[in-house]
């Protein structure tokens, strides 16, 4: 039962301060089940990562509902992470929603949102970098083929959807089929 009251209130608290949607939730959802609780391993939180991007629906969420089966070994606890990630949105949109209409041309309004921005920019930047580690790109040192090819098809799944726009979806694949082929 202890461990059902920690998952809630930690995916409560990541909920609750995750601002800027999913991406910027990564490092705090390490933090609470990788560093903090040791429900996963770095390499099961890489594996969580990937998994949430490729299925269906908001990563933040993906996520919870993964690691709190993984860490009940039961759909309760599956739905419980879930619920307790969604529920901090779902308080905080049904207040703001009521008073955001009529305050949104407000200098103090304005100015919070102003100072929101950064913070995101942070956050997703703190994702960006926590995915960068070893278990994703291997070891320069330890394995410099296998950091090689990590490394070159980073970049071209980056050109090929920062430049050429190319579909998400399809560079999924590509680099999917690329690391079985190359690996």
């Amino acid at each position: 039962m202890l461990l059902y009251l920690h998952l809630f209130y930690s995916f409560f608290k990541i909920g609750l301060f995750g601002f800027g949607g999913g991406y910027a939730m990564l490092s705090m959802i390490q933090g609470e089940v990788v560093t903090r609780h040791g429900w996963l391993t770095p390499q099961e939180f890489t594996d969580i990562v990937a998994i949430s991007q490729m299925t269906p629906g908001p990563i933040g969420i993906n996520s919870a509902t993964y690691v709190g089966f993984t860490a009940t070994g039961s759909v309760w606890g599956a739905a419980l992470a879930t619920f307790a990630v969604v529920l901090p949105s779902f308080i905080l949109m049904l207040t703001i929603s009521k008073f955001f209409l009529k305050y949104q041309k407000h200098p103090s309004v304005e100015a919070v949102f102003s100072g929101l921005r950064p913070a995101v920019v942070g956050l997703l930047a703190s994702a960006a970098l926590v995915l960068m580690n070893t278990e994703n790109f291997g070891s320069p040192t330890e394995d410099t083929y296998s950091f090689i090819i990590s490394c070159i098809i980073f970049v071209v799944a980056f050109v090929g959807t920062k430049k050429y726009k190319l579909n998400p979806i399809g560079m999924i694949v590509a680099c999917g089929i690329a690391g079985l082929i190359l690996y």
